[in-house]
């Protein structure tokens, strides 16, 4: 997921968390609690804004976990990197790129056919990068050497004895990671466990391949939690070598009959290594956690599905709920004008009670596939419902939704925009799509998608429908509009015809033949453009949520 920063100090994060005490995710610094402390948890990578008086920041930044070695015992991955630290520099104001690495590939395994499993991927913030891991030793054959990485990967299986992998590499201070364990050669042909932030990978010993090095513990997020624990060697049936267990912090379990386990996401533990003839495990992903003290804080935007606490003495919440935009319509044909997508669900709302201390759901809405109506988005008992998909031949009636998508055109008014605010809500959460009209003939073009202030509009001789426009909410603290309808697509070849807009609000504008429509904007609930006659269609919005705590 991207991560976005906002203005007015409005700071976003993937899958934020709020505790008493802890606070993580995306907010506007605003005036409620004061010097509370901040955690923010990156899931995936983006970016992140140091608000105003934040000059220092506690971390943590673990990076994705390599794979196991594939074909027969093939070697534990290697936990990505760990490294943590207090009080890191940064500058208020400024924007920082985050980068949370991904989980390697376990090495493919088939009859005759073994492979080294892959390093994962590097993780970064500001002047701190944690390596990947190194991937497990392949199994089998005569050359099954270890790769060097955060902590190394185990060394696999094989004709002779081979040594795993080098952790710590390239070399910090602290060390972010150990050394991967030793192969061994026949009878056995077993591996050696990938290595952990905590400690090295075992080495194959009596029949027993040698299990995941543990990781090691942070409380950074305000609970203790393990991470980065190695994988587990792979084993062999076919000569009683033993498969090894994955290291506490999310390493995966080697395996001697099947494809090893993955490690856990988001741990950066290694993946386990293959049984005989099968691959190894993915590495899990990478993360990064900042902590800080804000000044204050009470607005909370959600970009990504999250979960919330809310605040003790937090009775009532002021809320935003914006679902997912409809994609615009899918021709059978390339000759054929899609119509324009409707927006997602518009629900705003004061005084929904809350309990403190209570764990909330926050779920946004993706945007729509081609075709494809958007996703809910909801918060406690309010739900947003999607944009509907505008239309295209044969599907030639729009899609209901949160705002109805607009219909396709031909033959000329024979069908109708999507039913907008479906299902019903009070009050409403949005509106009609338009009508496509054609001359049956030499040209077809579709209606506009619903918008959250306007019904999408109808198409005409030279033009699509323009997208119906959205609403604006100050529930930031600045007046923003969401939930505009994608444009309808003209399928014309004369020189009057004109491209639809899209609905203010993030509405995809529709496209002239041979054009592509315009995707609606992300954490809108846009609508997407419908295409001319010869080129893509535009992909509806994704939603947001936004949560304002009353005192």
């Amino acid at each position: 997921m991207a991560i976005h920063g906002y203005p007015g100090n409005i700071i976003s994060a993937s899958s934020p968390l709020y505790t008493p005490g802890f606070a993580s995710g995306i907010w506007n610094l605003g005036s409620w609690p004061r010097g509370v402390t901040v955690v923010q948890t990156f899931l995936a990578s983006g970016t992140w804004t140091a608000p105003a008086g934040v000059t220092a920041v506690d971390y943590l930044v673990v990076a994705g976990g390599a794979g196991g070695g594939g074909g027969g015992a093939g070697g534990g991955g290697g936990a990505g990197g760990f490294r943590t630290g207090t009080a890191l520099a940064v500058t208020p104001g400024a924007t920082y790129s985050i980068t949370v690495g991904g989980g390697g590939a376990g090495g493919v395994g088939a009859p005759g056919v073994s492979n080294v499993g892959a390093n994962g991927g590097n993780s970064i913030f500001s002047t701190i990068t944690s390596n990947g891991g190194g991937g497990g030793g392949k199994g089998g054959g005569t050359d099954s050497p270890a790769l060097n990485g955060g902590s190394g990967g185990g060394g696999g299986g094989a004709t002779t004895t081979f040594a795993g992998g080098s952790g710590n590499t390239p070399s910090t201070s602290p060390s972010q990671g150990n050394n991967g364990g030793n192969g061994v050669g026949l009878p056995y042909a077993g591996s050696g466990g990938g290595g952990g932030a905590g400690a090295a990978g075992a080495n194959f010993s009596g029949s027993a391949s040698g299990s995941g090095g543990n990781g090691t513990a942070s409380s950074i997020s305000g609970a203790s939690v393990t991470y980065a624990g190695g994988g587990g060697g792979g084993g062999r049936t076919d000569t009683g070598a033993t498969a090894g267990t994955g290291g506490t912090g999310g390493g995966g379990n080697g395996s001697a009959s099947t494809v090893g386990s993955n490690g856990t996401t988001n741990t950066g533990g290694g993946g386990g290594g293959s049984g005989l003839n099968v691959s190894g495990g993915t590495g899990g992903s990478g993360i990064v956690i900042l902590r800080y003290t804000a000044p204050n804080q009470s607005i909370f935007v959600f970009n990504s599905t999250a979960r919330w606490v809310a605040p003790v003495g937090v009775t009532s919440v002021d809320y935003l709920v914006i679902a997912g935009g409809g994609g615009a319509g899918q021709t059978s044909t390339g000759s054929s004008a899609g119509a324009g997508g409707g927006a997602g669900g518009f629900r705003t709302g004061s005084a929904l009670s809350v309990t403190g201390g209570t764990e909330y759901t926050v779920t946004v809405g993706a945007g729509g596939a081609i075709g494809s109506n958007g996703a809910n988005s909801t918060f406690s008992t309010i739900t947003s419902n999607g944009g509907g998909r505008g239309a295209g031949s044969p599907d030639s009636t729009g899609g209901s939704g949160g705002s109805g998508g607009g219909s396709f055109g031909f033959p000329n008014g024979a069908y109708a925009g999507g039913a907008g605010n479906t299902p019903s809500t009070n009050p409403s959460q949005g509106n009609n799509g338009g009508v496509g009209t054609s001359d049956n003939l030499t040209w077809t073009n579709s209606g506009g998608g619903g918008g959250a202030g306007a019904v999408g509009g109808n198409a005409t001789s030279n033009r699509g429908g323009n997208g119906g426009n959205g609403t604006a909410s100050s529930i930031s603290g600045t007046s923003v509009t969401y939930a505009g309808g994608g444009g309808g697509g003209t399928d014309s070849i004369s020189p009057s015809a004109v491209a639809s807009s899209g609905g203010t609000g993030g509405g995809g504008a529709g496209a002239v033949n041979p054009n592509s429509g315009v995707a609606g904007t992300a954490n809108t609930g846009g609508g997407g453009g419908g295409k001319g006659g010869g080129g893509g269609n535009g992909l509806g919005g994704s939603g947001i949520v936004i949560i304002k705590c009353n005192q």
